[in-house]
Formats: C-alpha cells, sequence, structure tokens
C-alpha cells in the first residue's frame, strides 16, 4: 500500500478500538512530527510506553552519581541529557554548580579516553541504555582492561526490554516493538510473548514503516487473536546480532532492575560480572544504599505504564517545562512529556 493509502485506512478503521504502545521514545517523537496522531481514526488509541532509557532511570541512581562526584571527588562523565535528570533532592547539573567535575561526552569511550589522559583522577561513566547501548558500554570496559586504565569505571543502569514488555502487556493490546532494539536481540522474543497471548509489530523509524506497522497492528488486531510481525525486516533479522549479544554476555549478568515510575522489574538490567567488579562503580567505590523518601507530583510513573497521557499530569507545561523539568519524561529528547510539549500534543 502507498502511504496515502496507509493513511487512508489507519484513518476510516471502524473496527474494534485497539490500543497500540509505541514503546520507544523515538517512535513517539516520529508520530508526532509526522502528524500521524492528528489523522487517526478514534478506534485508534497510541500510547506511549517506558521506551526510554533516561525516563525509566530511577532517582537513586542519580543521587548515587552525585554521591560519586561530591562524596568521592569522582570525574562524572555521561551524555548530556541525563545531566538534568532530577534525583531524589538535587540533580548532577546542580551538583555541577557545586563544584562536582562532570563532563558531557558522546560515548562511553570518551569517557575511557578522559579516564586516559588524566590518570590523576577516577573516572566514572554513567551507563544508561537498553540493549542497543549496552554493546558500547562493555567496549569502554574491554578498552580500559586492554590499556590499562585503572582508574575508570562504569556505574550501571543498563536495562533490557523483554522484561518491560511483560510488565506493561496489560496496558496495551499491541505493542509497536523498537527496530533498534530487535536488531540487536532478535526476534525470538516477540514470538514467545505471542505465544503467551501478547502482541506486537516491529517497526522502523521513517514516516511510511511507521504507518505501515500501525496499519498491520489494527488489521491483525481486527481478525483476533494474538499476533506478531516483523514490518522491518530490511534491519532486524530473527538472529538479531550474534556478535553484539556475544560481547554483552561475555562481560555481564542479569540483575533485578528498578524502573522509574513502574518499580523493581526482576532479571531486567545487567551488571558487570564479578570477575570485572574493579570496573564497576558501585563495588569499587563501596556505595551505600541511598533510599530517600521521593515525594513529587509529577505523574511520569503512569505516564510511564500508560496510564494517562503526559497532559493528564498535574504539572505538564505549568511547573514542568523543558526549562525547569521536574520529571524525567521531560528531560530526555525522547521522553513522551517532551514530545507532547514540543509539538503541541493534546491528543
Amino acid at each position: 500500500m502507498s502511504s496515502s493509502e496507509l493513511r487512508d485506512y489507519l484513518q476510516n478503521y471502524d473496527g474494534p478500538e485497539i490500543r497500540i504502545m509505541e514503546v520507544c521514545g523515538t517512535h513517539t517523537h516520529e508520530i508526532f512530527r509526522q502528524g500521524i496522531r492528528n489523522f487517526l481514526s478514534p478506534k485508534i488509541n497510541l500510547i506511549s510506553g517506558p521506551g526510554c532509557p533516561v525516563c525509566v532511570t530511577p532517582a537513586s541512581y542519580i543521587d548515587e552519581a552525585i554521591y560519586l562526584a561530591l562524596e568521592k571527588n569522582v570525574t562524572i562523565t555521561s551524555f548530556g541529557d541525563l545531566i538534568r535528570v532530577p534525583g531524589t533532592s538535587s540533580s548532577l547539573q546542580k551538583a555541577r554548580a557545586e563544584g562536582a567535575k562532570v563532563k558531557v561526552v558522546y560515548s562511553p569511550i570518551d569517557g575511557e579516553k578522559y579516564a586516559k589522559e588524566h590518570p590523576d583522577e577516577q573516572v566514572v561513566f554513567l551507563s544508561v541504555g537498553f540493549e542497543t547501548t549496552t554493546p558500547s558500554d562493555v567496549i569502554a570496559v574491554r578498552n580500559a582492561i586492554r590499556d590499562g586504565i585503572g582508574n575508570f569505571s562504569i556505574l550501571t543502569a543498563n536495562k533490557t526490554m523483554p522484561g518491560a514488555y511483560e510488565a506493561m502487556a496489560d496496558s496495551t493490546d499491541c505493542y509497536l516493538y523498537p527496530g533498534h532494539v530487535h536488531a540487536i536481540i532478535g526476534t525470538g522474543i516477540c514470538k514467545d510473548l505471542q505465544k503467551r497471548g501478547v502482541s506486537g509489530v516491529i517497526a522502523g523509524f521513517t514516516g511510511e514503516e511507521l504507518l505501515t506497522a500501525l496499519a498491520i497492528a489494527v488489521r491483525k488486531h481486527s481478525e483476533g487473536g494474538p499476533f506478531y510481525v516483523n514490518a522491518y525486516p530490511r534491519v532486524v533479522t530473527d538472529e538479531g546480532s550474534p556478535a553484539a549479544v556475544k560481547l554483552v554476555d561475555e562481560f555481564t549478568r542479569p540483575c533485578d532492575a528498578m524502573w522509574r515510575g513502574i518499580g523493581m522489574i526482576p532479571g531486567s538490567g545487567v551488571e558487570l560480572k564479578e570477575e570485572y567488579s574493579s570496573y564497576d562503580a558501585r563495588k569499587k567505590f563501596d556505595i551505600p544504599v541511598l533510599e530517600k523518601e521521593y515525594k513529587t507530583a509529577c505523574r511520569c510513573g503512569d505516564v510511564l505504564q500508560g496510564k494517562i497521557r503526559p497532559t493528564g499530569c498535574p504539572l505538564f507545561g505549568k511547573a514542568c517545562n523543558p526549562d525547569h523539568p521536574v520529571g524525567a519524561c521531560m528531560v530526555s529528547d525522547e521522553g513522551a512529556c517532551s514530545a507532547f510539549y514540543t509539538y503541541g500534543g493534546s491528543l
């Protein structure tokens, strides 16, 4: 079908109502940018899910990074969007104003390079992301071992999507699976979830690819029964990237992980194996358990679970905006609140 035919089909759809969760933050932003929400049939309800790694990073993780910077005099290296994410009472941006060393880098390898060039500093890279970025975090550790760099470590908050798919299944009738994640891990989990009654379509990122994936989801849903379709075959294969999976498996092991706004999802995180503990910042610096009471009127957690749209939060666009974010969903470029604010979303 052509783009215009796909658009007409989605606009005039009059079958059973369907809730489609775009797990990936990039999908959320591209759907807005393409204006797709504006012409969908009222029978099609798009839900923005937890597919922004910065958004689901818990406040306690930010507290750990601030502790390292202020209490252990560690140089923090991180992607830029994480700097403004609020912890329980502060942020790395505020800590930097208090004298903490916080450097923005473009990759974990840049963090390892900085440690190599500054041997008198202890350097920690904030390792946050899903299956797409974990391989590069592991490569930075591998390079540090190879180069004999002892002043570099990573603070992990890496997460894996399969556990989230299962945890969020009641919030949607069909997942719009993120194509880049499945380019790494393959399609096995999608097939397994289908057998357990969970439907989904792997989607690409162009306007036509998104329209195609949405049309497939709607058509399959109207036919009844759980389904799975790979609508991004030019990138996603059944086996994914065995080399990337092997690399991650060599250095890391699964662990339970806390997702901001969602809670603990067993086995949904990864941490360095014991033999690489000297590169694990939690163990290297013996970070204490930082459990502080975290109260806020921000409903980012409900947004991430698909319970409300960003506009349903009382702070949205008022106390919480990109210049003064209260919740992580407004900080990250991939966050649902950021997308709704940027594109004026009220749908």
